[in-house]
């Protein structure tokens, strides 16, 4: 038997319902503990596994691990596995930001035809960040098994700033590219709709990957 002490981004009740069915079925792990207190999130495995099968186990319910004594300066951004899941969740609010903020585009474009732009685009805005909101509720409370309060005040807890960046690169791409004109019958729409999405990905993405790197949050 040795003991395996590795540094992880395991840091909440919702994370340790997720392994523990993996690491508790190991025949290779005797005994295990995360210490949530912990700044790294020490994960202590008695056993005759080895780092790397560790790794790979945990890897499928998107999880990390990293060794204690490792620099980690220079491959803080080489994380897969981080970004990975950082990207699964830019891309539910990816989601839920684009049924709202281009639905209200194109409704008020043909109801309140007279209104002027940036009011146009702060409608908009307002909308994709309230129909991201929601679609992360409903996704919270399916995959987390959680109440619908809980998951609200989650969804609510997440990063505003992210979802913000998401919105104004959506939108000044689509200004960019169309004038903030939407016309079905227009191929620079339908080009302006993919680029203003694509845009909407991308820039969040890196601050998203920080932050579940760096302090493990927006745990989804």
């Amino acid at each position: 038997m040795q003991k395996v002490i590795l540094k992880t981004n395991i840091h909440c009740a919702n994370c340790l319902k997720k392994i523990s069915p993996l690491l508790n079925e190991s025949p290779n792990i005797k005994d295990w503990s995360v210490d949530l207190e912990s700044p790294d999130k020490i994960l202590t495995i008695t056993g005759t596994i080895t780092e790397t099968q560790l790794a790979s186990l945990l890897a499928k319910v998107n999880f990390s691990v990293e060794s204690l004594n490792r620099k980690t300066k220079n491959n803080f951004w080489q994380d897969i596995t981080v970004w990975k899941r950082a990207s699964r969740n830019t891309l539910n609010c990816l989601v839920g930001c684009s049924i709202g903020d281009f639905g209200a585009i194109i409704y008020l474009q043909y109801t309140q035809p007279n209104w002027p732009l940036w009011q146009v685009m702060a409608l908009a805005i307002v909308a994709g960040l309230l129909s991201s909101i929601l679609l992360e509720t409903v996704l919270l409370q399916y995959y987390e098994k959680i109440s619908l309060g809980a998951a609200f005040k989650m969804a609510l807890g997440m990063s505003m700033l992210s979802m913000l960046g998401m919105e104004l690169a959506m939108n000044i791409t689509d200004f960019m590219v169309t004038g903030g004109q939407a016309n079905f019958s227009s191929p620079a729409y339908w080009l302006a709709i993919l680029l203003a999405m694509l845009a909407g990905f991308f820039v969040p993405l890196p601050y998203n990957y920080y932050k579940l790197k760096k302090h493990n949050k927006s745990c989804h």
